[in-house]
């Protein structure tokens, strides 16, 4: 039988760091992503496209809020403005798929799928928005839609400057139509799904399905898929080569191979970053935990050269325990991480916050 993957494609995907975001370079990086996806078709496999949506859902929030300002049109909900990026950003990938396939020989039917993802209303995370949505601004821009909106900012991360959106993340609890994925895919469509995140609703006491106000992990609702369907691997790309551990710090790591156990044991060492790589480590660890036999996370570019990325195994097999190396890497992280916040000024003001 064809091996079934889920690829997550990242950010970097679709809109690169420091582009402008015009139609022709969403275009053009999508279509160089898939470029290097291709070998998956001649391989033979079955596959599931996911998507971000980050950068797309906060400028249609903007054009939201500009609308309204400028001619009284109502504003949508978050939960629409996600359904208005599923869709474009779905129609996008699925006709550069096209094109990509044509341009190498290759038939395939592809589906672009709205989906929406069931979340639960209690859910700690809408008292605690985390994911970050548009465009980076500075400290005045965010202070002043921070007063006239109310909206959330905290401040970007790794060598990236300005701050950024946050909304409420919460936890994915159930894909639907997932049986409708994975009968397409096992049939040999390219179905492109769960983009965004999927969007959110949760089902109230009468049964209905009602719209959420957040925007869910990609990767989280990503790996939930890949275990619904029963996917053999899941991919996570990403803009980097491999995990490391100690990104950006002098005691820069790359891990290239890892079990659960000693993936869970990084994770739980706290020393990847809430807003980077931590969500992806924990969806690439749900779909191992619930019976996936791989996860991998590297950047496009790498993926068709096995040298590269971080593969996430239940179990290390021979080959891979003779690579690891061995140390107390997790004991001077954990010091390095307390002294970078020690060093580190808080921000008091509201709405203006630091991870």
């Amino acid at each position: 039988m064809k091996k079934l993957a889920v690829v997550a494609l990242g950010g970097n995907a679709l809109l690169r760091q420091n582009q402008s975001g015009t139609i022709e370079e969403q275009e053009a990086n999508t279509t160089e992503t898939l470029e290097n996806l291709i070998f998956l078709v001649r391989e033979g496999y079955n596959l599931v496209f996911t998507h971000g949506n980050g950068p797309q859902v906060g400028n249609i929030l903007m054009r939201n809020d500009a609308g309204e300002q400028l001619y009284k049109i109502p504003q949508m909900p978050v939960d629409i403005c996600v359904a208005d990026s599923q869709g474009g950003i779905g129609y996008m990938i699925e006709r550069c798929l096209r094109n990509v396939l044509h341009r190498h020989g290759l038939k395939r039917n592809v589906l672009t799928l709205m989906t929406l993802v069931e979340v639960d209303p209690a859910d700690t995370a809408f008292n605690n928005p985390t994911k970050r949505i548009g465009k980076a601004m500075t400290r005045q821009e965010a202070e002043r839609l921070n007063a006239n909106k109310g909206w959330t900012f905290k401040e970007e991360k790794s060598g990236r400057q300005g701050f950024r959106r946050v909304v409420p993340s919460p936890q994915p609890r159930h894909i639907m139509n997932g049986e409708v994925v994975s009968k397409n895919a096992r049939e040999g469509t390219i179905v492109i799904a769960v983009g965004g995140g999927g969007v959110p609703v949760y089902i109230d006491e009468k049964g209905d399905i009602r719209p959420s106000e957040a925007v869910i992990d990609k990767d989280l609702a990503s790996a939930l898929l890949a275990s619904q369907i029963k996917a053999d691997e899941f991919y996570i790309l990403t803009d980097v080569p491999f995990v490391y551990a100690g990104y950006g710090t002098p005691m820069q790591k790359p891990l290239e191979f890892l079990d659960y156990k000693d993936a869970m044991s990084y994770l739980e060492a706290d020393i990847f970053w809430e807003g980077s790589m931590a969500p992806k480590m924990r969806a690439a660890l749900g779909f191992i935990e619930r019976g996936g036999k791989k996860s991998i996370i590297t950047e496009s570019k790498k993926l068709e050269d096995k040298s590269y990325g971080t593969k996430i195994t239940m179990h290390y097999d021979e080959e891979d325990a003779e690579k690891m190396g061995a140390g107390s890497w997790e004991l001077g992280a954990r010091r390095q991480k307390t002294e970078d916040r020690r060093q580190k000024p808080e921000d008091g003001r509201q709405g203006i916050e630091r991870d």
